[in-house]
């Protein structure tokens, strides 16, 4: 069993050939993905996915990227169709310093907002940070998120910053990068980060694993960021399959 807990099969990359690319996942042995919708086209595409897919399920927000893009009834539109009982994160929020289309001001607004909104909903928080550390977990610890808790996606940090934010009830989840052969950073907080706070993800169609590296990325994948974990860890393939699957089913409550 393998959880992918962050894809973006409702991309584009992926019209031409998405049964193709499911059907490799479950060869692979990926029981469940999580798909992440961040704006109105690709929240709307997470939707028809985890209605058309029993082992879909839906993560949605609204990106910091594009945070100057959203509104008030985009805000209220995302918590409506939360009500969905296939929904079970909010996200992907946080700061992202590296494309310079959203203010910093208006990013921080936005990530309170959804913030408070997943404190409301009691849904876990899908955390997107890029280049913001320090200013994304000062936000998480003024909003007190850690009374819903949720996922730092895509950790990019260091073992320290991993151990901090596991403290504030996340899961710290690793993709493609731990496979990377000069990646030391990713392959140090593999290392560190407790099994049951551990978090397997694509990403997909970005960042591949080695050998897929600078291809497109799907959630057959996961299955070679798994295995490099539990060489990292000295453990069975299977028990970070296993443990990965267990952590993040018992986060998004799903039995």
């Amino acid at each position: 069993m393998l959880f992918d807990t962050h894809a973006h099969i409702n991309a584009d990359q992926f019209a031409e050939d998405l049964e193709e690319v499911l059907k490799r996942a479950k060869d692979a042995g990926v029981t469940n993905i999580v798909v992440v919708g961040f704006d109105r086209p690709t929240i709307t595409k997470a939707m028809d996915l985890i209605n058309k897919y029993d082992n879909i399920y839906g993560c949605i927000g609204w990106h910091p990227v594009d945070a100057i893009d959203c509104r008030e009834e985009d805000l209220q539109w995302i918590e409506d169709l939360c009500a969905h009982p296939k929904i079970v994160a909010l996200g992907e929020t946080g700061l992202d310093y590296h494309w310079d289309k959203s203010p910093k001001e208006v990013q921080h607004e936005l990530f309170r907002k959804q913030i408070r909104l997943a404190k409301k909903l009691k849904l876990p928080i899908m955390i997107h940070n890029r280049d913001a550390t320090e200013d994304c977990i000062r936000i998480l610890k003024e909003e007190k998120a850690e009374d819903v808790g949720g996922i730092m996606h895509y950790f990019s940090g260091d073992a320290n910053t991993a151990l901090e934010i596991i403290n504030m009830n996340f899961y710290v989840s690793l993709g493609g990068p731990v496979t990377f052969k000069n990646a030391k950073l990713p392959k140090e907080v593999a290392k560190v980060v407790p099994l049951d706070k551990l978090l397997i993800e694509t990403d997909c169609p970005y960042l591949a694993p080695h050998p897929f590296r600078g291809k497109r990325n799907e959630p057959a994948y996961v299955k070679l960021v798994a295995e490099q974990i539990a060489e990292l860890k000295g453990v069975t393939f299977e028990e970070i399959a296993d443990v990965t699957t267990k952590n993040a089913k018992k986060l998004f409550g799903i039995s």
